[in-house]
């Protein structure tokens, strides 16, 4: 089948390999810098002049599935003729290529004795990367269970830097690369488990058929972003027989129950190890205020931009803002230029653990001005060390803070509000260390690892 790819990013990294058998005419993405380039020797065409191409099938690998589809739907694209990476299931029958399951000694002989599979609680995570909030949840939740007694199995759709600590912690790690496009009932291994856990909105393609003698949670942490590609038929036809659904708090459950709301779905929270020893914040001058995470439209970096310069000359010159994480989107590119006349602002890319530990000591305020944001975990690890928080009311984490006593909330996208709390911080740095105090109270009575701990073997048990 000819087919053009649109996404040449991440999702494009993790699903190519389903589509090595097919015929690709070209790659899609809006990017000017990657259009009349190769990527692993396939030319890169700007959307229009892709769909030129004598083409069967258009498929989206990325997230922004519903705005793509809009863009290739604007280009008259029929719409029957564009997939999504959650489509590879059906489009793959009967051609899947096949690739070997990758694990450990430790984990084959689980996988090769049914006695030890029956004592095992199996955990299914989306990847094993670092920087993955949902996989280090995950990874948290094993070394608990293991630490009670529970014998633990790690299993992932693709490898990553976090196995080696998975590994170190003595819980055993394997990899299935056809998780990402099968069904559970195709994946003849997972029979015989105690219990199933597994993470995020990606894995309801492989729970619609499946096994319901062996009892899942599936824990969501997306918020209604992920949800752009989903089939809702496919969805609804997930059945709820041994089934628990857990969220992060209401953003995933409610962005859940309006495609399916016949699930019932409680709220559970993760938990953020603490720290040995809380340093004392660093006091210069200036009120030091941080963003983390990737720079994109949905982190919400640029309403931070447009909020300080709304602020009075006098007060951004009182101000340092540290915007921390990946900066390769099409947004982080622009707000590169923006900032060249912002000279409070310093983006500092991905740092190294050192350096990030001497900024960390630093800030007096975290930021997070998500248009949406389930349960960052940036928020919950600032509030463990004292840090006071201002969260956009898209944040999920906002329905636990009462405004000025353990941080401050702003509306969604309003940057004039923003501004003003950040202009009140530096009024009143005085108080920024008694409200971080109470920041920390916040974390400890909802995201400490005591409370998760006993969450989570009342969880299991129930």
């Amino acid at each position: 089948m000819k087919i053009l790819i649109f996404g040449t990013g991440d999702y494009y990294e993790r699903y190519k390999k389903w589509l090595v058998q097919e015929e690709i005419l070209a790659l899609l993405d809006n990017s000017l810098q990657k259009q009349g380039t190769e990527i692993d020797g396939i030319k890169v065409l700007s959307p229009k002049e892709g769909i030129e191409l004598p083409y069967d099938k258009i498929i989206i690998l990325s997230f922004y599935v519903r705005e793509m589809k809009q863009q290739l739907e604007a280009l008259k694209v029929d719409t029957r003729d564009i997939l999504h990476f959650y489509d590879l299931h059906d489009f793959l029958k009967g051609k899947k290529p096949h690739y070997p399951i990758k694990a450990s000694a430790a984990a084959r002989e689980i996988l090769n004795d049914n006695r030890k599979k029956q004592e095992t609680i199996l955990l299914l995570s989306t990847d094993m990367l670092p920087v993955g909030g949902p996989a280090r949840v995950l990874f948290r939740t094993g070394k608990i269970l293991k630490k009670n007694g529970f014998s633990v199995l790690f299993a992932s759709m693709i490898d990553g830097e976090l196995k080696e600590d998975i590994e170190n912690a003595g819980i055993p790690v394997m990899v299935d690369e056809s998780l990402q496009v099968s069904t559970m009932e195709e994946i003849k291994w997972i029979n015989g488990f105690r219990l199933l856990i597994c993470n995020t909105i990606n894995f309801y393609v492989f729970l619609s058929k499946r096994n319901c003698d062996i009892p899942i949670i599936w824990w969501l942490h997306d918020s209604m972003f992920f949800y752009g590609g989903v089939d809702v038929k496919v969805l609804n036809n997930i059945s709820q027989k041994n089934l628990k659904i857990v969220s992060v708090g209401e953003i995933p459950r409610k962005a859940m129950n309006k495609l399916a709301p016949q699930f019932e779905i409680t709220d559970f929270l993760y938990g953020i190890k603490d720290k040995e020893e809380i340093e004392q914040r660093i006091s210069g001058l200036k009120v030091c205020f941080a963003v983390m995470g990737y720079v994109e439209e949905r982190k919400g970096q640029d309403i931070l931009v447009k909020a300080i310069q709304r602020l009075p000359l006098y007060i951004r010159e009182r101000l340092k803002v540290y915007m921390i994480g990946k900066n390769v989107s099409a947004m982080a590119k622009e707000i590169m230029q923006e900032i060249l006349y912002i000279p409070e602002i310093f983006m500092t890319g991905v740092l190294a653990p050192a350096e990030f530990e001497e900024i960390f000591s630093e800030i007096d305020v975290l930021i997070c001005p998500s248009r949406e944001d389930p349960m960052p975990a940036v928020v919950s690890e600032a509030m463990r060390s004292k840090i006071p928080c201002i969260v956009s009311d898209a944040v999920g984490t906002a329905r636990y803070i009462h405004e000025g006593v353990e941080g401050w909330i702003f509306q969604s996208g309003n940057a004039e509000e923003l501004a003003k709390k950040i202009e009140w911080c530096v009024h009143h740095k005085s108080q920024l260390q008694s409200i971080g105090i109470n920041a920390r109270k916040l974390y400890e009575k909802y995201f400490s690892m005591d409370v998760f701990e006993r969450n989570l073997l009342t969880l299991i048990k129930t």
